[in-house]
C-alpha cells in the first residue's frame, strides 16, 4: 500500500542580495531550513547586466545551476569554458577545489537571466575528487506527459511515469524533475524512499497533498516533504487562471556533519580551516589560482 508524503513546512523564499548585483531567493541554507541533506543551499536568481558572481572558489560540493531564461557563462582557472541558455544545466563538481566565474549574458532586450542554483553535498570520500564539469541541455531532456497531457514533466534527473532521464550527472544521488501543471491537471509522482525532498514553486498556484491534508501554495515558496512515504501529490484547480510550474528535488541523505564557511562545505572545522589555508597559499587542489583571472570577470564595472 503505497502512503502520500506529508507536508512539513511551507514558507517563502525572500529575495535578497547576493555576488555583485545579484538578487536571489534563497530557500535552502536560511534559518527556515538548513542543511536539508544532502541539499546545502537553493537560489532563485535574477541577474541583470552589468551584474554576476566574479571570480570565487569551492570546495567539497557539487552545484548545479538551472537556467529558465537568459544566458549565463562560466570559465574556470582549468580553462574550462561555457554558455547555457534558456532551459540547459551544468553540473559542476569541485571537488578539492575549483575556481571560477559565473556572469550572465547581455540579453539584445535588456531582459535579466533567470535561474536556480542548488548546492549538493559530496560524500565524505569525494570532497577531494577531481572537478569536473557535466553539461545537460534542453534539448536532451525527456518529457513525460500525465493526466491525459494536462501535466508535463521534465525529467532532467531520475525517472517519472514511465519516463527515465539521460544519465546520472551528479556523484549524490539527486533526482530533479520540473513539472508544470495546467488548470484541472493532477500528478501522483513516487519518489525514492528515505530520500529527503523538496518542491520549489516559480508561477501560478499548486496545491500539494492528499485527501485532507492539502496546502494551496503560491510562487516563490519552499515545500519541504516528510521523509516517510512513497510519493508526493501535486494539482490545479480546475477554475485555475493559469498553470504552476515547480521543481520537484529529491537526494539521499549522507550520514556525515556538515561544516560550511562560505563556499567551503567540509565535515569538520579543521578541514574548512585546512580549505582557507589552501586557497590563501594556491596548493591542494588550489594550485592554479596564483595570477589567475578569468575573462569574463572583467565584465564587472567596479
Amino acid at each position: 500500500m503505497s502512503v502520500p508524503r506529508t507536508i512539513r513546512q511551507v514558507f517563502l523564499a525572500i529575495e535578497q542580495a547576493e555576488g555583485a548585483g545579484a538578487r536571489v531567493r534563497r530557500s535552502i541554507g536560511t534559518a527556515k531550513l538548513r542543511n536539508f541533506s544532502p541539499f546545502l543551499m537553493l537560489d532563485h536568481f535574477t541577474v541583470g547586466s552589468g551584474a554576476g558572481f566574479p571570480d570565487h572558489p569551492h570546495r567539497g560540493q557539487e552545484t548545479i545551476t538551472y537556467l529558465l531564461s537568459g544566458g549565463v557563462d562560466h570559465e574556470d582557472f582549468a580553462g574550462n569554458k561555457g554558455t547555457i541558455g534558456p532551459g540547459d544545466l551544468q553540473f559542476m563538481t569541485a571537488g578539492r577545489g575549483i575556481m571560477h566565474a559565473e556572469m550572465p549574458r547581455e540579453n539584445p532586450d535588456g531582459s535579466p537571466n533567470v535561474g536556480m542554483q542548488l548546492w549538493v553535498d559530496l560524500p565524505k570520500e569525494l570532497k577531494m575528487c577531481e572537478p569536473r564539469y557535466r553539461d545537460l541541455r534542453a534539448s536532451e531532456i525527456p518529457v513525460a506527459e500525465v493526466d491525459d497531457g494536462r501535466v508535463t514533466v521534465k525529467v532532467i534527473s531520475g525517472q517519472s511515469h514511465g519516463v527515465d532521464s539521460v544519465r546520472d550527472l551528479a556523484y549524490t544521488p539527486v533526482w530533479l524533475l520540473d513539472v508544470t501543471i495546467r488548470p484541472g491537471g493532477r500528478i501522483s509522482q513516487p519518489l525514492p524512499k528515505g530520500w529527503n525532498a523538496f518542491a520549489y514553486t516559480f508561477a501560478g498556484t499548486t496545491i500539494f497533498g492528499s485527501n485532507d491534508a492539502t496546502r494551496v501554495v503560491k510562487e516563490f515558496h519552499n515545500v519541504v516533504f516528510d521523509q516517510a512515504g512513497d510519493y508526493v501529490e501535486a494539482s490545479v484547480a480546475d477554475n485555475a487562471e493559469s498553470e504552476s510550474r515547480f521543481i520537484l528535488a529529491a537526494g539521499q541523505p549522507l550520514d556525515q556533519k556538515v561544516v560550511q564557511h562560505g563556499p567551503f562545505v567540509l565535515t569538520s572545522q579543521e578541514e574548512v580551516y585546512q580549505a582557507m589555508l589552501d586557497y590563501q597559499t594556491a596548493s591542494n587542489g588550489f594550485e592554479r589560482v596564483r595570477g589567475w583571472e578569468s575573462e569574463i570577470g572583467k565584465r564587472m564595472a567596479y
